[in-house]
C-alpha cells in the first residue's frame, strides 16, 4: 500500500532542499525548516523559485522519489526520476494497444464513460443540494444531455467518435459549472475553461488542482510499471503525459472539481489570494497555494468504497488502484478495464 501523505509540496519561494544522510532538509534563508526521511516520500513537488542540491536529486533517484518542478502558478516544467524498473513486457503490451486504434478506442470509451458519469453525479448532487434555484432547469437539461451521450457510448465506437463525445460532454458540463458556485460570486465565476494561462480565479484554482492530480496519477502509473506518456484517449505528443491525462479524466469531476467548489463555497479561499499579472494571467499567492495543498491532502485521507474492488480505500489511493487494474487488464488478467465510476 502507498502512504497517503507521501508527497512533499514546497511552495515557499527561495527554499533550498538538500540532504543530511538519508533525510531531506528544507532550508529557508539558511535555517532548516523541515526534515523528512527520504524513505517516507514518493514525490517532491516544487513550485516557483525552489532549488535542490544535485546530491539530493541523486539520493531521490536512488530511492525512487520523483521530483517535479512547476512554475509559480502550477504549470508543469520538468520531472526528474530514477532508472525505470517497470516490467518491459507490460510496457510493450501498452505500446501495442496504443498503436491499435480499435484497442485504444475501447479503453478510451471506458474512460470517457466514467468521466461523463462522474460529471453527471456532480451536477445531480448540486441539484439536490440547492433545490428551487433559477438554474435548476439548465442543470437538469445538461444532466439529461449527458445521459444521452452515455447511451451513445454503450456500444463500441471509433476513437474519433469517442473523442468527439468527450469534447461535447466537457463543453456542456462547463456551460453550467458557474451555477455550482454559490458564494463569493464577484471573485469566483466561470465563463469558460481557459488555461496556459488561466484568466480568472476559478480557472486558476482548477488548473492548480489538475496539476496536483496529474503528479499523483503519473506517480501511480510509474509505480506499476506503465509509461505515463503513452495514452489511449490522449494521443502521443512530445512532453505530454498522455496516459496520466487519460486516467485523470475519471477523477477530474469527482476529486478536483468538487474540491475547487468546496474551497470556494465554504470560503476556505478568497479573492484576495489571487493576483492578475500584466499579461492577464491569474496567479495564487503563497498562502492560498498552501491552503489548497492542505485541503487536497486532507481530501486524500477520506475513505470511499471502490466500485470495482468493493473495498474501502482512501481517496488518495484511487489513482494507484486504477493504475493497478489497468496493468492487470493489459496483462489479460481481467476482460475489460473497469474505470472509477462514482455513484
Amino acid at each position: 500500500m502507498k502512504r497517503l501523505l507521501n508527497t512533499l509540496y514546497v511552495t515557499t519561494q527561495g527554499a533550498y532542499l538538500h540532504h543530511e544522510g538519508k533525510s531531506v532538509l528544507v532550508s529557508v534563508d539558511g535555517e532548516v525548516k523541515l526534515r523528512v526521511p527520504v524513505h517516507t516520500l514518493q514525490g517532491i513537488v516544487c513550485f516557483g523559485r525552489v532549488s535542490l542540491s544535485p546530491s539530493l536529486m541523486g539520493l531521490c533517484a536512488e530511492h525512487q522519489v520523483s521530483t517535479s518542478f512547476l512554475s509559480h502558478n502550477g504549470r508543469f516544467l520538468a520531472r526528474v526520476v530514477g532508472p525505470v524498473s517497470g516490467n518491459v513486457l507490460l510496457r510493450r503490451e501498452q505500446y501495442r494497444r496504443a498503436d491499435n486504434l480499435k484497442e485504444s478506442a475501447e479503453i478510451a470509451r471506458a474512460l470517457v464513460m466514467a468521466k461523463i458519469n462522474n460529471s453527471r453525479v456532480v451536477l445531480q448532487r448540486a441539484l439536490r443540494s440547492h433545490p428551487q434555484e433559477p438554474a435548476d432547469s439548465e442543470l437538469a437539461s445538461v444532466i439529461n444531455h449527458l445521459a444521452c451521450l452515455l447511451k451513445g457510448l454503450e456500444s463500441p465506437q471509433p476513437l474519433d467518435t469517442v473523442r468527439g463525445i468527450e469534447g461535447e460532454a466537457a463543453r456542456k458540463y462547463f456551460e453550467v459549472f458557474d451555477h455550482l458556485i454559490i458564494t463569493q460570486k464577484e471573485d469566483f465565476f466561470f465563463r469558460e475553461r481557459n488555461r496556459r494561462p488561466p484568466l480568472d480565479n476559478m480557472n486558476a484554482l482548477l488548473s492548480f488542482l489538475y496539476t496536483l492530480l496529474a503528479h499523483d496519477v503519473t506517480s501511480a502509473l510509474e509505480s506499476v510499471g506503465l509509461d505515463p506518456a503513452v495514452g489511449f484517449l490522449h494521443r502521443d505528443r512530445p512532453g505530454r503525459p498522455g496516459l496520466a491525462l487519460d486516467i485523470m479524466e475519471e477523477f477530474r469531476p469527482y476529486f478536483a472539481d468538487r474540491l475547487a467548489l468546496s474551497l470556494v463555497n465554504l470560503k476556505q479561499v478568497n479573492g484576495q489570494g489571487f493576483q492578475r499579472t500584466e499579461t492577464g494571467a491569474v496567479l495564487m499567492d503563497e498562502d492560498t497555494r498552501k491552503a489548497v495543498v492542505v485541503a487536497y491532502q486532507n481530501r486524500k485521507q477520506e475513505e470511499i468504497t471502490h466500485p470495482f474492488l468493493r473495498e474501502k480505500i482512501a481517496v488518495g489511493l484511487l489513482p494507484y488502484s486504477q493504475a493497478l487494474i489497468l496493468s492487470r487488464y493489459l496483462r489479460g488478467d481481467v476482460d475489460g478495464y473497469p474505470p472509477f465510476i462514482w455513484k
